[in-house]
């Protein structure tokens, strides 16, 4: 029997041409890493995919000058990225991986490498970080100096297409408000070659975040010169529904404290 495919932009909340050119994209990069037999287990389809070459690719971000200068990460937790957060932390890097859907009122695994009960390959996974990481609230966070996402696409222009949750991007919006990400903070993501889309090809919206490095198995892509300025509004509340919001302890309290004031 088939495994269901995940649906994650259900809850996404903005203009609705957006959203489904963003899905449509979707739909072609699973379907073109699916037909190339480049998507490791459980498949492409509604994931950030864990794409073969993911520990190359970890491996040529490794020798940057940007992850080299890092003390601090902030990474997502999916498979893709398990090979970056493994080196963080092989590397002596602290690590600050959300939670799966920033669930609870503690959003976030705070992976010390002076301070792991497993070894980093195992701590780096998500039911590694259960049993080896601390789980922290947001103010808990220091400032971090690299931020890896995970990505379904990404353009030379720095244009980054998530799995449709919109997480990464909350991510962001919240850390920034609360002073751990700056303007010198770069962001990066590792995905395949079949991830790399043409420039202009990602649609964006005002809460969209770009990358700074795109790394693959084979080179590293600087956008840095081609994409616009990071989203400087804060969390666009317009563009979250009453679903995302509900599902969020950390958005609910954020909207209560911005009503309050």
């Amino acid at each position: 029997m088939a495994r269901p495919v995940p649906r994650h932009d259900r809850d996404a909340g903005g203009p609705a041409e957006v959203l489904a050119a963003k899905a449509a994209l979707r739909q072609e990069v699973w379907s073109a890493m699916r037909a190339a037999k480049v998507a490791r287990f459980p498949g492409a389809a509604g994931r950030i995919p864990n794409f073969t070459g993911a520990e190359a690719a970890a491996e040529r971000l490794r020798v940057t000058p940007a992850w080299q200068a890092a003390r601090t990460l902030k990474a997502n937790p999916d498979s893709a990225q398990l090979p970056v957060r493994q080196r963080a932390l092989e590397d002596g890097k602290i690590v600050y991986m959300a939670v799966p859907r920033l669930a609870g009122a503690e959003p976030f695994f705070a992976l010390d490498p002076d301070h792991l009960s497993e070894p980093p390959r195992k701590a780096a996974s998500i039911s590694g970080a259960s049993r080896s990481a601390r789980r922290v609230a947001l103010a808990d966070l220091s400032p971090v100096d690299l931020v890896v996402m995970g990505s379904v696409a990404a353009a030379a222009d720095g244009a980054r297409l998530g799995k449709g949750g919109g997480f990464a991007d909350l991510e962001f919006a919240l850390a920034a408000a609360a002073g751990l990400i700056g303007p010198g903070t770069l962001c990066v993501t590792t995905v395949h070659e079949l991830q790399v889309v043409e420039a202009g090809t990602i649609p964006l919206t005002s809460h969209d975040v770009p990358v700074d490095l795109i790394v693959t198995p084979d080179r590293v892509i600087d956008c840095r010169q081609r994409h616009g300025p990071r989203p400087t509004a804060g969390i666009c509340w317009e563009d979250l529904t009453e679903e995302k919001i509900a599902a969020i302890p950390l958005l609910a309290a954020q909207r209560r404290d911005t009503t309050r004031s």
